[in-house]
């Protein structure tokens, strides 16, 4: 026992510097001789983390405060109309469910053949049936949620997390004075990156002059194409042609050096000039800079986009895009 008390006493002695090293004023957190590591040194070692955790701190936060807001707007709404909450769950959301169609059924089972092995349709109909009813009352649940939100106009103070994020030095799409900027880090070759400018496509078609939409580089060591794409497509932008050329990069079903060089004359880029600028590697420096600043923000994959600063990771369906673009619009339109 003693033993183990002394090891203990050790183990916190190495841990745990004596008070006086260290200095409130100059923050210091750990001391090596003559090195001094401090707390900005060490934040900014762990950034993209303490980025990630502040982004899922927010999201639970967030979670909880909308079953929150959800549970007294029921109230509110059951004591207008003089009924229970049950009452008015059942009026708004149970009559809105309908037993599911066998076509309904079928449609499900045959797009679950994959997950559900040799299962027969009878032998599953009824976990079918419990999964469409649900979804129907889930659906009803969010429209009176929404319904009950633009009625009664719950005034929300959480604030989601925000990172200062530079807009690179290429040009960006849409109005300068949008109230929407987003920045993404992305990858030509990156799979889940074209997915995820399908979603930008589809949200910049649904909020025309709203937007400011900005590209950055972050080509993946992975991705033996990406790199060279993103020094084309910068090339390209020497010449004014670089969201053209971009769209059609992530629309090509290869990257290879011949295909770069089709893209330019489909896009009608100058080729003479394009092959000397894609020959003297003259833009890597400009792509280890959009990198560099990616990973200070926290950008550890590719897609990556932010939104006003929120960080969005990866290929986000079209409705997290709205979700974000219509609070800040909200919040602009409450300020001025």
């Amino acid at each position: 026992m003693r033993s183990s008390v002394f090891v203990l006493s050790l183990g916190l002695a190495l841990a745990v510097p004596a008070a006086e090293s260290f200095s409130a004023a100059d923050d210091v957190v750990a001391r090596i001789g003559e090195t001094a590591i401090t707390r900005a040194d060490l934040e900014k070692e762990v950034k993209a983390q303490l980025i990630e955790i502040d982004n899922a701190r927010y999201e639970a936060l967030k979670g909880g405060l909308d079953r929150m807001i959800g549970e007294q707007l029921f109230l509110a709404e059951a004591k207008a109309r003089g009924v229970t909450v049950d009452g008015l769950v059942a009026a708004e959301i149970k009559t809105k469910v309908k037993a599911p169609t066998d076509e309904e059924i079928a449609t499900v089972y045959e797009a679950s053949k994959g997950e559900l092995g040799d299962a027969t349709l009878e032998q599953v109909k009824p976990q079918i049936v419990q999964f469409l009813s649900q979804r129907q009352e889930a659906v009803a649940t969010r429209e009176l949620v929404d319904q009950l939100r633009a009625k009664y106009k719950p005034e929300i103070k959480l604030d989601a997390p925000r990172v200062a994020v530079a807009t690179g030095d290429l040009e960006g799409r849409g109005p300068a004075g949008a109230p929407i900027t987003i920045v993404a880090f992305s990858d030509y070759e990156c799979p889940y990156c074209k997915r995820g400018e399908e979603a930008v496509e589809a949200v910049i078609a649904a909020y025309p002059d709203k937007i400011r939409y900005y590209h950055r580089d972050f080509p993946l060591d992975f991705h033996a194409n990406a790199r060279p794409a993103a020094e084309a497509a910068r090339c390209a932008n020497a010449q004014g042609k670089f969201w053209a050329y971009r769209t059609a990069l992530f629309a090509s079903e290869g990257l290879g050096a011949d295909r770069l060089l089709a893209i330019a004359d489909e896009t009608g880029v100058d080729r003479t000039k394009f092959d000397e600028c894609l020959a003297s590697d003259h833009f890597t420096a400009a792509i280890d800079v959009d990198m560099t600043d990616g990973a200070a923000v926290g950008v550890n994959g590719t897609p990556a986009f932010f939104v006003n600063g929120r960080l969005l990771s990866g290929a986000q369906p079209v409705e997290a895009f709205k979700e974000i673009i219509d609070a800040e619009l909200a919040t602009k339109a409450a300020v001025n």
